[in-house]
């Protein structure tokens, strides 16, 4: 009885399987009709000479070419330097919600300010930036105004001085973002946890770094990867307001050299290879973050 029972259960769930594949065909089929297709035209368009209307077929030699170009590895050292605002773009929220946290006087009217960045289009982020950062602009007013007047700066007319500015940028950018994210993690922590620590003496430090840190870690992965990925494919049209990827390739991104190979320069063929090229960088970074947190878990 046992074992007709055991086989029944089986029979009954292979059945189960075979319904639900059979009801998920037509999810397949659009999946791979509206994400398999392009895929795949992109892969081959990458090893053409593309002009948008005749394909020119040569190959992987596309690829190998364009490692070869010193142009190509300063715009991914580029992508790298900025990934260096990442940590900042996570800690200085993480603080800021901290403290907000903590209901101080007027938290409401902050917790609005800081998050006014995220409401407002990236196209006015980047008119800000740049009137911010010109040497007319504002930044060097305040210099001016606490006395380092002296101190006259011109960020934009430099590569790597361009470059962090659109950085300081990103990392406002997503202040607001980031400062929710962890504002909620927070109102989800269990309060006499705190109660506890501060009974037994505990600076607010110490509550901090072991009580709100480890029960935050979920949210803090959480906001890792949207952090990342907004430094890979969300800083367009940030650098297309401010810098335009310049001065020469100074700001340029893999996602912004797509957009100057295609339809400034019309090299529609390079284009579609840098494309296929971010996309497996930014598959190999979201493969590496799931297989860290599976290993933390």
């Amino acid at each position: 009885m046992a074992l007709s029972a055991v086989g029944k259960q089986s029979s009954l769930h292979r059945q189960r399987r075979k319904t639900g594949f059979l009801f998920s065909l037509p999810a397949l089929g659009l999946v791979g009709a509206f994400l398999g297709i392009p895929i795949y035209q992109a892969l081959y368009f990458s090893m053409t000479k593309w002009d948008g209307i005749i394909a020119e077929w040569l190959g992987p030699s596309t690829y190998i070419n364009q490692f070869k170009s010193p142009i190509f590895w300063r715009v991914i050292e580029n992508n790298a330097l900025l990934l260096l605002a990442v940590p900042v773009a996570i800690i200085l929220p993480m603080g800021i919600a901290y403290v907000l946290n903590d209901k101080i006087a007027g938290w409401k009217i902050f917790r609005t300010i800081y998050f006014l960045p995220t409401a407002i289009s990236w196209v006015v982020i980047g008119m800000v930036a740049m009137r911010f950062f010109a040497q007319e602009g504002l930044l060097n007013d305040l210099l001016k105004g606490i006395g380092l007047g002296f101190i006259k700066t011109d960020l934009l007319s430099s590569e790597r001085g361009a470059l962090l500015a659109v950085g300081i940028t990103f990392i406002w950018s997503m202040v607001g973002t980031n400062s929710i994210i962890f504002l909620t993690g927070m109102a989800t922590l269990d309060i006499s946890l705190y109660e506890a620590a501060r009974m037994d003496g505990a600076s607010s430090f110490r509550i901090f770094r072991s009580i709100t840190l480890p029960q935050l870690k979920r949210f803090i992965q959480f906001s890792f990867i949207i952090t990342v990925i907004s430094a890979f494919t969300a800083l367009f049209t940030l650098i297309f307001v401010m810098t335009g990827g310049g001065p020469g390739f100074g700001t340029t991104t893999l996602e912004f050299f797509v957009y100057q190979s295609a339809f400034s320069r019309g090299n529609f063929g390079t284009g579609a290879m840098l494309g296929v090229i971010l996309f497996f960088i930014m598959a190999i970074l979201g493969s590496a973050q799931l297989l860290l947190v599976r290993n933390k878990e």
